[in-house]
């Protein structure tokens, strides 16, 4: 989840009921941030079945690795300016003066071996691409083509990394795709909504759990 798989055991402490002022109940991850809260009702474990927005996500996850997943959502408008629009066949085609210059912009996470991961990544993704049936459903037949609908009750029970995130870890490894261990899979695994990890008592799970059943 946001602060997502590292953060987790931080929200354990937490209530696992999160009643806020406009009467609605949420996870505890987003405290009261109004970008958070967004993020939370609006995107986070919505099913994403677009290639170039999966790239993009789990692109930012690498990035949000030692960090908190708020820093990279307040920075995501810049990473996107100054990555193409997440734009994968234009992302692999960055030269090492390319890099340089996302080396000297201030507005992202200027960390070298995530950059350059996310070059490579892209370079990744073109080969799924051209030789598979796409990126999505390289991802979701991992998940049989549909979210996982879980019912946890407290943060506690929410994983960090599964059986499944493994896999996939491994097979993106394979291809060539950086910053992918199983655990910053499975953030994004759920951010993407191949997990349902909103708790049960969340005002979204109900809402999320529909669209899941409709996807079998």
């Amino acid at each position: 989840m946001a602060e997502r798989g590292t953060a987790k055991q931080k929200a354990s402490r937490k209530p696992a009921m999160t009643v806020h002022a406009d009467g609605l109940v949420r996870c505890p991850w987003p405290r009261d941030d109004a970008l958070y809260l967004a993020y939370h009702d609006n995107e986070w474990g919505v099913p994403e079945y677009d290639d170039r927005a999966l790239y993009e996500k789990l692109v930012l996850d690498g990035f949000q690795a030692g960090l908190s997943w708020i820093t990279i959502l307040r920075k995501r408008e810049n990473f996107r300016r100054a990555f193409d629009g997440f734009a994968p066949e234009r992302v692999a085609r960055y030269t090492p003066a390319k890099i340089e210059k996302l080396m000297q912009d201030a507005g992202i996470v200027r960390n070298r071996a995530k950059i350059e991961g996310a070059v490579a990544s892209a370079r990744a993704w073109t080969e799924a691409m051209e030789k598979d049936q796409g990126f999505s459903k390289l991802l979701w037949d991992f998940c049989d083509g549909a979210p996982k609908i879980n019912r946890f009750r407290s943060m506690r029970q929410v994983p960090a990394e599964t059986e499944t995130s493994r896999k996939m870890s491994k097979e993106l490894a394979a291809r060539g795709f950086k910053f992918c261990g199983p655990t910053i899979v499975y953030a994004f695994m759920q951010a993407v909504g191949m997990v349902n990890d909103h708790l049960v008592t969340c005002h979204r799970h109900a809402h999320l759990a529909k669209l899941g059943e409709r996807a079998r």
